[in-house]
């Protein structure tokens, strides 16, 4: 057979991941700060481009419309499962994603042009930004508190290092010890340890191994006390040093901390040489002290989680869905300023290029901007929707649930719905979630029926943990015995996992810890 050269033309589809769309892909995984440092990014490199202040803007292409920033989820609830579910959405959410996966249309579900990117539902006034402690992502153990405060985020206008450089003058020390004592203070990390070996600090300091702990006594007496420390046990020796509390009995103890994790109350007198009974006198005086003195003088700004979706419920008990408008950023195309550069008398022709190119990077912006949003809306219309029970009587009633159930009911890729809950937060009646949270797996139950959710089982062994009596602790076994008459079925080895995820000991570890507590 001759071989040769020839051309044929072929058809096929196929999905071409173009730098724009690649960015597209990228922009919609990002969080509120990441988004609001790109835009300002963007802000400051194109000139076509302008932040909207939330004021009545001069508009110059009159086709801008508006992003739809609400939609109601309406529920026939009966019951618990929430059933006969339909959905209404305020605004045109756009059409039906192409079917190439994972494409533009795919990433953002809608391809309207907008010059402008705006949101007017701003979140409701009675809802605060709020933190949350206990069980799951957020909110109470119980779920039932709304009651949010930003109190507890305030920190201290004085760092660690300021508080203890201010102290440094009072110290005997010559210029040369002071400017070492310095660099050890910089050295310290936010509790106040110094976390590199003792060798390595002499030697990059100069010095040798003694005078450096002659140096350090004089450094550890400073307040807080327990700076300096070089390991935990250091720390709270310090810190009953300076209450005149470091006799031989509590440093024996103090010297076997692992014992007391593991409440080894006889294990621990043997050692100490003193009775039971002294020594939960003294567990109960090493509770009192600060194991991170450092962290009651941190600076660090704490970065409150503000939510990018409000989940509320409407004047009918159906579910309205908006987004934040604060945290949305909200950029203009400033056409005014670009006709008036392109007919300028001046403008030379790779001037008039470059605003062409970013014009089209600005309408890409906007249009990328309008279609995350879009997308967002559309993935916390479907949450509320599937997860319509836990929003209403609480986390026993969390449903296990997978991104395919999202992608399916809003025909977009799974990859897709992952990005979009990546890093998003939603505020509902129940408090403060990560999107992620609403994604558990599926744990059966005994009769066969529907599954539970991993998040309500853990929920779950924690009310039996907590509500066990001091003489009748729980056994892991015990816990799948109950679990099972709640009709969870579920492993042994689970229920440990479980446990431990959670932070709670063992049985034994427990039952040492109430008797302690009962002494």
């Amino acid at each position: 057979m001759a071989i040769t050269q020839r051309l044929e033309l072929k058809q096929g589809q196929s999905l071409v991941m173009t730098p724009q769309l690649q960015q597209a892909i990228k922009l919609l995984q990002l969080s509120q700060i990441e988004l609001a440092t790109y835009v300002e990014q963007e802000l400051e490199r194109n000139p076509l481009l302008t932040q909207d202040d939330g004021g009545e803007p001069d508009r110059s292409d009159a086709g801008a419309e508006n992003t739809p920033a609400e939609a109601e989820v309406r529920t026939a609830s009966e019951g618990p499962a929430g059933i006969d579910r339909d959905i209404r959405e305020q605004g045109d959410m756009g059409e039906t994603a192409s079917s190439l996966q994972d494409g533009y249309d795919n990433v953002f579900g809608d391809d309207a042009v907008s010059d402008r990117a705006e949101y007017q539902a701003p979140g409701p006034d009675d809802l605060t930004e709020t933190s949350w402690g206990g069980i799951g992502a957020g909110g109470r153990s119980d779920f039932e508190d709304n009651d949010f405060s930003g109190d507890d985020r305030l920190v201290s206008a004085t760092s660690l290092r300021d508080h203890l450089m201010a102290q440094l003058s009072e110290l005997a020390l010559d210029n040369v010890s002071r400017l070492m004592a310095a660099n050890l203070v910089d050295s310290l990390d936010e509790a106040g340890y110094l976390t590199e070996e003792t060798e390595d600090i002499a030697a990059r300091l100069g010095i040798d191994v003694d005078t450096l702990e002659d140096l350090l006594a004089d450094l550890q007496s400073l307040d807080p006390p327990g700076v300096f420390a070089r390991s935990l046990q250091e720390c709270l020796e310090i810190q009953c040093r300076e209450a005149e509390r470091l006799d031989p009995s509590m440093a024996a103890v103090l010297r076997h901390l692992d014992l007391v994790a593991r409440r080894d109350l006889s294990a621990l007198a043997k050692i100490a040489g003193v009775d039971e009974d002294e020594i939960v006198e003294i567990i109960k005086e090493i509770r009192t002290l600060n194991p991170k003195p450092g962290y009651a003088f941190d600076s660090t700004p704490v970065q409150a989680v503000v939510p990018d979706v409000y989940i509320r419920r409407g004047p009918d008990e159906d579910w309205l869905i908006e987004l934040n408008a604060e945290t949305m950023p909200r950029v203009l195309i400033d056409r005014r300023y670009m006709t008036r550069l392109s007919l300028s008398d001046s403008a030379r022709k790779d001037d008039k290029a470059y605003l062409s190119e970013c014009l089209a990077s600005a309408n890409w912006l906007v249009k990328a901007l309008d279609q995350r949003a879009r997308t967002i809306l559309k993935v916390a219309t479907s949450l509320a929707r599937q997860q319509d029970a836990f929003l209403r009587f609480g986390i026993t009633h969390l449903r296990p649930m997978n991104l395919k159930a999202i992608a399916e009911e809003i025909d977009m890729h799974e990859s897709t719905v992952s990005r979009v809950t990546a890093n998003k937060w939603v505020w509902t009646p129940r408090g403060l979630f990560e999107m992620k949270f609403f994604f558990t797996a599926a744990i059966g139950s005994t009769d066969g029926s529907a599954a539970h959710s991993a998040e309500s089982v853990r929920h779950r062994i924690r009310q039996l943990i907590d509500g066990e009596a001091a003489n009748a602790i729980l056994s892991d076994d015990k816990l799948v015995d109950l679990l099972k008459q709640d009709g969870i079925d579920i492993a042994r080895r689970t229920v440990a996992k479980y446990r431990e995820a959670m932070g709670i000991g063992s049985s034994t570890e427990r039952r040492r810890q109430k008797a302690t507590r009962g002494r």
